[in-house]
């Protein structure tokens, strides 16, 4: 018997469970995997172009992805938005930089404003909300006495437990009905592009010379 081939069955059994939770359109029978395999696992064709507006006038496939990444945080903002509507909540930031604090521990309030990719006046702002609720605390760095440590309280994660049902229901809606392999893909995708553009963001570059800065030391694909 094949025992490594079976292993793998039983692996992609696991995914199937994982993935499909929660989903009628794919019953946990047979003929449910036999769906979700021939969904997840075909062949894409990369060789038929998607269309997009403007195309035929020129416009860009860098111009298309840019204009869509916009348009996705502006939806996702309108769900957390409505995730947060009549909690103690007034933004998603916050309930963000929570559940940071929570997963990742106590941290400086740079390190908590540099792992959420914000500028230092706007992250300030944030943490001093977070401050005046009472949902985190903050004390001197041993190391550091510049330096604030902030955690989450017991006070913050029952505000953020409370709140925890909707922001799971608003993250779902932002994957909409991408299948399975869709959202694996997007992942890498996306994953790719972070690793690409954290390490300018790190730099702290001026607005004046960013651009040019980039397009000099940051190579980019022209394809």
């Amino acid at each position: 018997m094949n025992y490594s081939l079976l292993k793998e069955i039983i692996d992609l059994i696991a995914q199937f469970e994982l993935a499909t939770k929660g989903e009628s359109r794919y019953p946990g029978n047979k003929e449910g995997f036999k769906c979700w395999i021939k969904d997840s696992f075909r062949n894409e064709d990369y060789s038929v172009q998607p269309k997009w507006e403007g195309k035929e006038n020129g416009r860009s496939p860098e111009s298309v992805i840019s204009t869509l990444i916009v348009h996705m945080n502006r939806y996702a903002k309108a769900y957390s938005k409505s995730a947060i509507h009549g909690s103690g909540f007034s933004t998603q930031d916050e309930y963000i930089y929570l559940i940071n604090l929570k997963a990742f521990g106590e941290m400086t309030k740079m390190d908590l404003i540099k792992k959420n990719i914000h500028e230092k006046p706007v992250g300030i702002q944030i943490i001093n909300r977070l401050i005046y609720q009472g949902w985190i605390s903050q004390r001197s760095s041993s190391t550091d006495k510049r330096s604030k440590i902030i955690k989450i309280n017991s006070k913050g994660l029952k505000a953020l437990e409370q709140q925890m049902n909707k922001i799971r229901q608003a993250t779902r809606i932002v994957s909409g009905n991408l299948s399975y392999s869709e959202k694996i893909e997007l992942i890498r995708l996306l994953t790719k592009l972070d690793d690409y553009h954290h390490p300018i963001f790190c730099k702290d570059l001026a607005p004046a010379g960013l651009l040019n800065t980039v397009m000099k030391d940051y190579p980019i694909n022209k394809n």
